[in-house]
This record gives structure tokens, C-alpha cells and sequence, in this order.
């Protein structure tokens, strides 16, 4: 089993590229956000199907002034209203 495994060695060696060299990684200096994330503005409503029902409008911490799509009713909108709230609970 020597000359075997000589040879396996051998040719494993003559047939290998050569390995690059390693660079050095410079460490981050700098923080991962350089400006805090603006929370959003409105809430699109969609149902299940992925279709838009309303958009909503922030005012203080709520969201209101919500304007139905055309051809919406209004169970389609608070239905769209409990698929938002079931969302957010997964």
C-alpha cells in the first residue's frame, strides 16, 4: 500500500493550483446604521388574495383616514382589517 499511497499523494500535488494568498480584513469602523429607520408613514390593507382594499393614513400612533380602493366594500375592508391583525400574530 505504500507505492499507492505515494502516488495518490504525488499526483494530488503536481495536479493542485497554487493557494492564494490571504489578505487581511480591515475591521468595521463604523456603525450598521448610520441613521435610525423612519417608522411608516401609512398601512396598505390587502386581503388574502394580495389585492389592495385601503390605504391608511398615520395620525399620532394610529392609523385612520383609511381610503377604500374603488369597487370596495365594507366588509371587504374590515375584513382586510382581520387579516392584517391575524399577520401580525404569526
Amino acid at each position: 500500500m505504500g507505492p499507492l499511497l505515494a502516488f495518490i499523494v504525488l499526483a494530488s500535488v503536481t495536479n493542485a493550483s497554487p493557494v492564494p494568498p490571504v489578505k487581511a480584513v480591515s475591521p468595521i469602523n463604523q456603525p450598521v446604521f448610520l441613521t435610525v429607520p423612519k417608522p411608516p408613514e401609512g398601512l396598505t390593507l390587502y386581503n388574502p388574495n394580495g389585492e389592495v382594499i385601503a390605504r391608511c393614513r398615520k395620525k399620532d400612533d394610529s392609523f385612520g383616514n383609511c381610503k377604500m380602493e374603488p369597487g370596495v366594500t365594507l366588509d371587504d375592508l374590515m375584513n382586510a382589517w382581520v387579516h392584517a391583525y391575524q399577520e401580525t400574530q404569526k
